[in-house]
């Protein structure tokens, strides 16, 4: 559960800054993600874990309202279910502390005892708010049954080798992708810096999101620049997770990579001219209206 508050500017350490705003939306990454996918038409299968408390219920019930199948959501009574603490500034940039609770509970161990999932999946989406060996666990089993494994690695930690083999799209943003690779990202030549030393460590494909400037897909094949609509942003929380929900979506949709790139590039576009994370999500008919709106 995401609880959000906005005010003119971030706070300085040690500094009170008031705003009588605070609202409350289901969040977290992959949730946010699975939401994503299925709004724009997808068929989607969340595989997680909660606690057993209020917040449960009110996620599942809103994951279900956008055609989420919650069938494999598991459920720790030891625990509490996740929780997000985020300041969003004048700017709509956003500041997030996640207490993790149940979501770093779920182990490889249920994670392989629900090996049909995979199975029946042509694009498995994954990202770093679970633990990582069970991450890993994930993206072997998506990968033996011939799934398409995308991993946004965020919040971004270290990752083996072995885990980075099994990636068909690594899919960092620039803070992201200079964690991982030690390089400073501040144009576009220095992302493809930091996505190549990715490949090198086995990604097939990196693409770092740009926030403003769009994304850079980085291959073996060279580098593509997908620039991003303006729009005037008021709350990006939960961007990178529209764009990484959307992507799935098209490529499970059998489009190219190069046209799910710049598909996502657009759902991220909506996602930060609405507040929320899972409230900021596009249907496929608010991004048609969107691209209607813009061409007039």
């Amino acid at each position: 559960m995401d609880m959000v508050v906005s005010c003119a500017r971030f706070p300085a350490p040690g500094e009170t800054v008031l705003t009588d705003d605070l609202m409350t939306f289901p969040g977290g990454k992959g949730a946010n993600q699975a939401v994503a996918a299925a709004r724009l038409g997808g068929r989607v299968r969340f595989l997680g874990k909660m606690g057993d408390d209020v917040f449960r219920g009110q996620l599942l019930e809103s994951l279900q309202a956008d055609g989420v199948d919650t069938e494999h959501v598991l459920v720790d009574a030891e625990s509490s279910t996740g929780v997000a603490l985020i300041t969003v500034d004048g700017e709509g940039e956003n500041q997030i502390i996640v207490a993790s609770g149940s979501n770093m509970r779920l182990t490889p161990e249920e994670v392989e005892a629900e090996r049909a999932l995979f199975d029946e999946a042509d694009v498995v989406l994954l990202q770093l708010e679970v633990p990582v060996e069970t991450v890993e666990r994930a993206a072997t089993l998506a990968k033996a049954a011939g799934a398409t494994v995308i991993l946004n690695p965020a919040p971004a930690c270290e990752l083996s080798e072995a885990l980075l083999r099994q990636v068909d799209i690594l899919t960092p943003n620039e803070s992201e992708a200079a964690r991982l690779t030690g390089v400073r990202i501040t144009d576009r030549a220095a992302a493809e810096v930091a996505a190549r030393r990715l490949l090198a460590k086995g990604a097939r494909h990196v693409i770092v999101t740009l926030g403003a400037d769009g994304a850079l897909l980085v291959s073996a094949e060279g580098a593509r620049h997908v620039p991003a609509r303006e729009v005037h942003a008021v709350d990006t929380t939960a961007a990178g997770d529209a764009f990484n929900g959307a992507l799935a979506f098209a490529l499970a949709g059998g489009q190219a990579l190069g046209e799910a790139l710049a598909f996502a590039t657009e759902a991220a576009a909506y996602a930060v001219t609405h507040r929320g994370a899972q409230a900021s999500m596009p249907t496929m008919d608010a991004l048609t209206s969107a691209e209607t709106a813009e061409a007039r």
